[in-house]
């Protein structure tokens, strides 16, 4: 594995005044952390309170606020006399995510099939083609467009629900495959493997495109078996719920 990055700090912007700061401030958090790489670097990742208001531009009360609903939805959680610490999971936590991310995203697969229209897989074979760029050259940029590729194809099932779910799962899967998108050789065999799905797809065969989504899913899960023994780094000393928000 490659030289871990320095920690990484939290980019939010300044809220528009107005009613509703709790939810404002908790979905710039929120936002602010599913754009973080949270597995780059070994350290806990610490959210400073006061840096959060100056930052956002209010007072410390819907900060605080709104790191109590992060907490409850798993983003965040609360050590006491040492401060509010984003949540990362080990190993077999991500092991267990990928599963399940690849079952559902399957079954989109399958619905996707019936339901897509041809605008929606055409749009899907412009992300999927990356702008004929090499990957392994690109490998920040092609991280973020095989996070969208996959969400768009669960978004083409029509079904609410299940992107509600996989969303709930986004903040690991995405900082995950972008630290594994630079291990060997997996970020050209990503493309490789998306074109493939684009195809089942654009003939509408469900059951090959299921497969085909699964086995390259599976293949995540696999490799964090063989290679993420780095991620027990991250479980910690304090009891945690077992939330996949």
């Amino acid at each position: 594995m490659e030289k871990l990055a320095t920690l990484p700090t939290l980019k939010v912007e300044p809220l528009a005044a107005g009613m509703g700061l709790r939810r404002l401030a908790c979905d710039a958090i929120k936002h602010a952390i599913t754009e973080m790489n949270i597995y780059d670097h070994p350290e806990e990742i610490r959210l400073d309170e006061r840096q959060l208001s100056r930052d956002l531009g209010v007072s410390r009360t819907p900060i605080r606020e709104a790191l109590s609903l992060l907490e409850q939805e798993g983003f965040v959680r609360s050590v006491p006399r040492r401060g509010i610490y984003i949540v990362r999971k080990n190993k077999s936590e991500i092991i267990e995510m990928i599963t399940v991310w690849a079952a559902l995203e399957s079954m989109a697969a399958r619905l996707a099939c019936a339901r897509a229209s041809a605008q929606a897989l055409a749009e899907l074979r412009d992300i999927a083609e990356f702008k004929h760029k090499n990957p392994a050259v690109f490998v920040d940029e092609y991280a973020q467009s095989n996070m969208f590729f996959h969400r768009t194809i669960i978004r083409m099932s029509g079904c609410a629900l299940m992107l509600e779910i996989v969303d709930g799962l986004f903040i690991h899967m995405r900082a995950i495959r972008s630290v594994t998108m630079r291990q060997g050789d997996r970020a050209q065999r990503s493309l490789v493997d998306h074109m493939n799905i684009l195809s089942a797809l654009e003939n509408r065969d469900p059951d090959l495109a299921a497969r085909r989504i699964r086995e390259h899913t599976l293949g995540l899960a696999e490799h964090i078996r063989t290679y993420g023994d780095f991620l027990d780094q991250f479980r910690s000393a304090e009891p945690r719920k077992r939330n996949y928000a």
